[in-house]
């Protein structure tokens, strides 16, 4: 595939896309229902399918995933020129300058050279721009999974030094929080078990940044995982005219370790 295009021929495609999408507005009954509100579903979906596609590691999926995100934002800012309130250039150079702004490193002359202290510049900086009035925490999304939520909120926390010592020292909060949720399923209270399980999590995730391992990606490798192990199970124990219902876990142990061995093979 041939990816050395010219800026010039960039350019001539997005002004295509801007035209395309201005002419889908007029003409596509569909297109020019939509607003704001009745295209967010959508675009959370897409970018579940892009990371999907990056999980995935399909290059093609990724790049028409690409274009499906890209559509959405020049849908937005063709939507936002039409009530006068934004269009793609305000987008644009609000986003090149932010970019420049927040790598003096790069465009200025503060001295960063590892990705740590670029991270913590940034957040310096976010709070700068925020009239240093609002919270560490705030640009976190209230909308975000749970389990990504708990990663950027320790991340946050991090920038302006909350973090361990040691990352070593996470092990203990990890135990301890064990300790605790053992001690309230011992007592079976749902409320409280719940609320130390959450904390158990809280503090795994915590030990996956601190040893540069994504929980998200981690979870999902693991997801997958059993899926592909499961369906083996699934389509052995068919082939073989039984079903899994009238089986015993034992026998189920038995074709599950096949799946281990075989993905051991292709590893």
């Amino acid at each position: 595939m041939n990816i050395m295009h010219t800026t010039e021929d960039k350019l001539k495609e997005f002004e295509r896309l801007l035209n395309i999408m201005s002419e889908l507005r007029v003409k596509c009954p569909w297109d020019k229902e939509q607003t704001f509100e009745s295209l967010r579903s959508h675009s959370i979906e897409e970018v579940y399918e892009l990371a999907d596609a990056i999980i995935q590691d399909d290059k093609l999926a990724i790049r028409k995933e690409l274009g499906d995100m890209l559509l959405h934002i020049v849908f937005y800012a063709q939507i936002g020129s039409e009530t006068n309130d934004f269009d793609i250039y305000d987008v644009c150079k609000a986003l090149n300058e932010k970019l420049i702004y927040r790598h003096p490193h790069v465009f200025g002359e503060v001295e960063a050279d590892n990705a740590k202290t670029v991270e913590q510049n940034w957040e310096q900086l976010k709070l700068k721009e925020k009239g240093g009035n609002k919270s560490v925490l705030s640009g976190v999304p209230n909308t975000l999974p749970a389990l990504i939520k708990a990663h950027r909120i320790q991340d946050k926390a991090r920038s302006v030094g909350f973090d361990w010592e040691e990352r070593e020292q996470v092990w203990g909060k990890v135990q301890e929080e064990i300790d605790e949720l053992q001690v309230e399923i011992g007592m079976m209270d749902k409320d409280k078990m719940e609320a130390e399980f959450g904390d158990l999590l809280f503090s795994l995730i915590n030990a996956g940044r601190l040893y540069g391992i994504d929980p998200e990606n981690a979870l999902e490798r693991t997801n997958r995982k059993f899926i592909n192990r499961f369906n083996y199970l699934e389509s052995k124990t068919i082939s073989q005219g039984r079903d899994l219902k009238q089986m015993t876990l034992a026998e189920m142990d038995m074709i599950w370790d096949e799946a281990k061995k075989i993905e051991r093979t292709v590893d």
